[in-house]
């Protein structure tokens, strides 16, 4: 039958230190306890405890971040979508940005099972100054099992907003019953989908940002992609892999150019345990 989970959290500033000022969840979903970077940021873990989502889930979660904030968030391993013979699993992710505020999200992967259906959406509205990474990445199944494209639908949709105006809308819906991800053109012999937006209000020069980030894509030649410049405010990475060893090496890398480049912060230990 599905269930329904809740999660809001809001984020303050402190001094020089962002803090977790209200959290409120119902199970499935869940947060734990944020940790403090060296730079001030609140680092912290999004959880699902039942180890996966299941058809008929309807997840909603809700992130506030007042002015000056700096905050990034993960999860400590990928998202498995099981199977259903009837309603997909739905993920909703809405986070609002005050002014100057920093958002670091790098969720793990989406894994869908076999005969599994999912339709996710994230929108992030940023006010003037904010800055933002994000990250939205799946695998082709559960790679191991020999379960490519065996899904039924995965269907995601982003939108990032910076003062009230749309600066990215992107639509992935991928039906492999109704044409194959692996023909020529599309996926190919690539098990891994990855999409990394980089976002700044007030940010001009996005050249030496964009020429970062292909010369990480260039250095790793067991993956494939480019950078594209948005009209305005950013960029954006798409690359493909063919394992998650590499696809999770790529992010990293990706992750802390970023990190430099467009929150002004040094990398850190990624270790999530």
């Amino acid at each position: 039958m599905g269930r329904d989970g809740f999660l809001r959290l809001q984020f303050e500033r402190r001094g020089a230190r962002t803090i977790l000022s209200q959290s409120r969840f119902s199970l499935p979903l869940q947060a734990m306890t944020p940790t403090a970077l060296a730079d001030g940021t609140a680092y912290l873990m999004l959880l699902n405890p039942t180890g996966g989502v299941l058809g008929g889930d309807h997840l909603a979660t809700e992130i506030n971040q007042h002015a000056g904030t700096r905050v990034c968030l993960t999860t400590p391993s990928a998202t498995r979508i099981y199977r259903t013979a009837g309603r997909p699993a739905n993920l909703e992710t809405a986070i609002r940005l005050g002014e100057g505020a920093t958002l670091e999200y790098l969720p793990d992967h989406v894994i869908p099972h076999e005969h599994s259906a999912l339709r996710q959406s994230l929108r992030v509205e940023m006010a003037e100054g904010s800055r933002a990474i994000i990250l939205d990445s799946m695998a082709s199944g559960r790679v191991a099992h020999g379960e490519r494209w065996s899904f039924t639908e995965v269907d995601s949709r982003m939108e990032v907003f910076q003062c009230g105006k749309p600066v990215f809308l992107n639509r992935t819906k991928i039906t492999p019953a109704a044409r194959n991800p692996r023909e020529i053109g599309l996926m190919e012999e690539f098990d891994y989908l990855v999409c990394l937006g980089l976002f700044a209000d007030g940010m001009e020069d996005w050249l030496p940002v964009t020429a970062a980030m292909n010369a990480e894509l260039e250095r790793e030649q067991r993956v494939s992609g480019g950078v594209s410049l948005l009209a305005r405010g950013g960029c954006v990475v798409r690359f493909l892999a063919r394992s998650a060893s590499d696809m999770t090496s790529m992010n990293r890398k990706l992750w802390d150019a970023a990190r430099e480049l467009v929150v002004r912060a040094p990398a850190f230990d990624h270790r999530k345990y």
